[in-house]
């Protein structure tokens, strides 16, 4: 950024700002300050300005009322545990693969089962890791970005002063153990390795919660139907994985109808499903053997492993899948609030899972043959046909949670850069996170499909799904430690008990699951892998491309020589040229210029910009910059959104920018003249009362004039709107420069090639009117 531009930032209030409308809180801030006007055009911000806005509300500390909370906690048991909830359909069975050889090894992994859920969901999740939300999202992105907020380790140069003006960056430290979270920041900062490596593993942490979503339905669905061998025998493998496959297909084809009613839609069906199954284990505990609760004794751990040692510790696997869907607690967060999730938790699920697995537990005591088909074997008779509908019912939820997760997840990577376009869907708007994106839905049940016809049954099914669950909850542990150490900064007994018992735990569940790796684990990795491909050419070219425009953006100097060539002619209108470059003015606005030698009455370079934070407020959104000379009536705008912001208000684009444009333009013009007799002020002699009464006829005066040049610009602002307003966006072509080696060639002649072929361009994405579309076609070399 040139020190020649002039800026201002427009964190605009709904008001419009006139001549005597001048805040006394500005001109306090002016008079601290004493600030000269070519001091202020040295800074790449207004601070005055752009601090101007404060107190907003987090949305994840924000403080509800009770009743708030409670009816947010009832909401969250549709949306948040439907897969976690569903688990008892397979757990034994998955853990017992090779049937039970001694009785006491129920009341060993009852054990496991039992402290598993209290370590992994309760403790970690609920406690710990919900408090490092970012403004109210969770999930790995909104880790990474918590670490991006307070360390430099982005790898794109667009960090502007302004952005941590907005309100929701800031972040509230506290003041002690500053030296090891200093060391430990500049570590990050300094190190190249160490920003690729954190970008590498949040993508990696993200494929594998999307491979996640491939395999929830799958294993869901496929338990829950398999129940109807129970009512009759005529029923096949292969009709259950055909019956399943159907209600797969039907999963996926109502995401496009959304899902605004989905909290009150699914909590009733998840509730009775947690009635259901909490009444089942009681019964099931006191008929068969109450003798389990034994099982709070650690010690039946210890003798399960001295009995079956390696055995027991493949059989983690199966007992991993009790906590499936725990990071949905987290990841979907920003749907809720904190307190309202752990309420949930704490009073309905995780009361309802351990007396469902206790009651599992009691009837396999006196039932060991049944080990495979323990749930349905275990529900009394007459509860079977409501149980099983309701089983239905829920697994259907479970997935469907999942798959919007995916969604949302995909959002989040495709704000930050990590994911090609696609076109995202919001199909409420009252609740933002919900989103769907159509290509990702279809791509989504075809895998679907083609794991439930491969593995045909649970068991295999659940081999695979252990990987991508315990490798993304050892992922949000390490992102955890560093929040710990850096933002939090706890004491570091607490970290280190915190690595020692709960990434133990992790560590050897991870190893366990990766034993399976050659009976279908590779599964998730072969997910990972295709999505981590496609993730890392995407984001390598975006940043390459970003590199290339900083690199050639226009100076200063070659706009004054436009602004001088008698050439140019000016047309009447707005012309909005949309640009990713933040910093300047982008090289095919040259190229644009050479082929076409006019420029519109006004022009406006848009950049959309994602901020590494959830949310931007909306009067917080625009950020306007006024180019040298002002006579070209030239103008750069950062429009700045959070990684869950709706990116299509209801109010049409054009016009918001329009609004926004003629409010800087008052607040500019304001501000100088403020700055202007800032500077007088602090020159008069106060004791002369003469010199003081002239001073104030030339304030008048300059005031006058001020405000007839700010009518004058916005009157040149509406006849350019009146007159049309032309939408130009590059049509970039990316190819490998010379001399480049075979990897990179292929990596941007072929591979973004090919993406950027297939998948939707700028002005799809952004819904520009093709009536108004103009493309401006230039060649990048990389």
């Amino acid at each position: 950024m040139s020190s020649n531009d002039a800026i201002v930032d427009t964190t605009t209030p709904t008001e419009e700002v006139s001549q005597e409308e001048i805040s006394s809180d500005q001109q306090q801030q002016l008079n601290a300050k004493k600030l000269s006007l070519q001091k202020l055009r040295r800074y790449d911000s207004l601070d005055m300005e752009s601090a101007r806005l404060h107190g907003h509300l987090r949305h994840g500390s924000k403080g509800a009322k009770w009743s708030v909370i409670l009816s947010l906690a009832f909401q969250s048991i549709g949306v948040v545990y439907g897969d976690i909830g569903t688990s008892p359909l397979y757990v034994y069975a998955a853990t017992f693969t090779k049937g039970i050889k001694h009785n006491d090894d129920i009341l060993g992994v009852l054990s496991l089962i039992l402290y598993t859920l209290t370590l992994i969901p309760l403790v970690k999740y609920v406690f710990v890791v919900l408090r490092a939300n970012d403004n109210g999202d969770g999930g790995t992105f909104a880790l990474y970005s918590l670490i991006c907020r307070y360390a430099k380790v982005g790898l794109i140069p667009s960090q502007e002063l302004e952005d941590r003006d907005v309100s929701n960056f800031q972040l509230e430290l506290p003041n002690n153990r500053l030296r090891r979270a200093s060391r430990l920041k500049s570590m990050l900062e300094n190190s190249r390795f160490a920003k690729f490596f954190l970008l590498f593993a949040t993508m990696l942490g993200t494929s594998m919660v999307i491979g996640d979503g491939v395999l929830t339905p799958c294993i869901s669905v496929l338990s829950a139907v398999g129940g109807i061998k129970e009512a009759t025998s005529s029923v096949t493998e292969g009709m259950i994985v055909w019956i399943s496959v159907a209600i797969l297909i039907c999963i996926f084809v109502a995401q496009r109808f959304g899902t605004d009613k989905v909290g009150y839609t699914f909590a009733p069906i998840i509730c009775v499903w947690f009635l259901f199954i909490a009444t089942i284990g009681v019964y099931n505990f006191f008929k068969f053997d109450p003798t389990v609760i034994k099982a709070l004794n650690p010690q039946y751990i210890v003798e399960y492993f001295k009995r079956n040692k390696k055995d027991a510790w493949i059989s983690l696997g199966g007992i991993v899948l009790s906590i499936t869907g725990t990071e949905a607690l987290f990841a979907d967060v920003g749907h809720f609030t904190v307190r309202s999730i752990q309420i949930s938790m704490c009073t309905v699920t995780y009361p309802a899972l351990i007396l469902a697995y206790s009651g599992q537990a009691s009837f396999l005591r006196k039932h060991n043959e049944f080990v495979s088909d323990t749930f349905f074997k275990s529900i009394p008779g007459a509860m079977y046909w409501p149980m099983f509908g309701v089983a239905m019912m829920a697994a259907i939820i479970a997935s469907q949670a999942m798959i919007s997760g995916t969604f949302s997840i995909i959002q989040q990577s495709l704000s930050l850069g990590c994911f090609p376009r696609v076109k995202v869907v919001h199909t409420s708007s009252k609740y933002e996170g919900q989103v769907y994106i159509p290509e990702i839905n279809y791509l989504l049940m075809l895998a679907c499909v083609a794991v439930t016809i491969g593995f045909r049954t649970t068991e295999k099914i659940g081999h695979a799904y252990g990987i991508a669950v315990v490798f993304v909850m050892t992922l949000t542990s390490s992102f955890l430690v560093l929040i710990m150490i850096m933002i939090w900064k706890t004491h570091i007994l607490l970290i280190i008990s915190y690595v020692l018992v709960i990434g133990t735990v992790e560590i050897l569940y991870l190893s366990s699951v990766l034993y399976k790796f050659d009976q279908g684990g590779y599964l998730p990795m072969a997910f990972a892998l295709v999505l981590m491909a496609i993730m890392y050419i995407w984001n390598d070219v975006y940043r390459k491309k970003y590199y290339y425009e900083l690199d050639h953006k226009i100076s200063p100097e070659k706009l004054k020589e436009i602004a001088v060539d008698t050439n140019f002619c000016r047309i009447p209108g707005l012309a909005v040229f949309y640009s990713e470059l933040v910093h300047g003015i982008p090289p095919i606005f040259k190229h644009y210029m050479a082929n076409v030698p006019a420029l519109h009455s006004v022009l406006v370079f848009v950049s959309f910009k994602s901020l590494p934070i959830s949310k931007v407020p909306a009067e917080e959104r625009f950020l306007f910059r006024r180019v040298q000379p002002n006579d070209l009536n030239v103008f750069r705008c950062v429009v700045r959104y959070g990684y869950t912001d709706v990116r299509h208000e209801p109010e049409p684009f054009e016009r918001m920018l329009v609004e926004r444009l003629k409010q800087f333009v008052r607040e500019d013009h304001v501000f100088v003249a403020m700055v202007r007799d800032g500077n007088q002020e602090s020159t008069d002699d106060d004791d002369d009362e003469k010199a003081n009464n002239v001073n104030n006829a030339k304030k008048a005066e300059n005031n006058e004039k001020v405000a007839e040049a700010m009518e004058r610009e916005i009157e040149v602002l509406e006849k350019a709107w009146r007159s049309g307003i032309v939408h130009l966006v590059g049509e970039n072509e990316v190819i490998a420069g010379k001399g480049a080696g075979i990897g990179k060639r292929v990596l941007i002649n072929y591979a973004y090639s090919f993406l950027r072929r297939n998948l939707r361009q700028t002005d799809k994405v952004f819904d520009i009117p093709h009536k108004r579309l103009l493309k401006v076609g230039m060649t990048y070399e990389l």
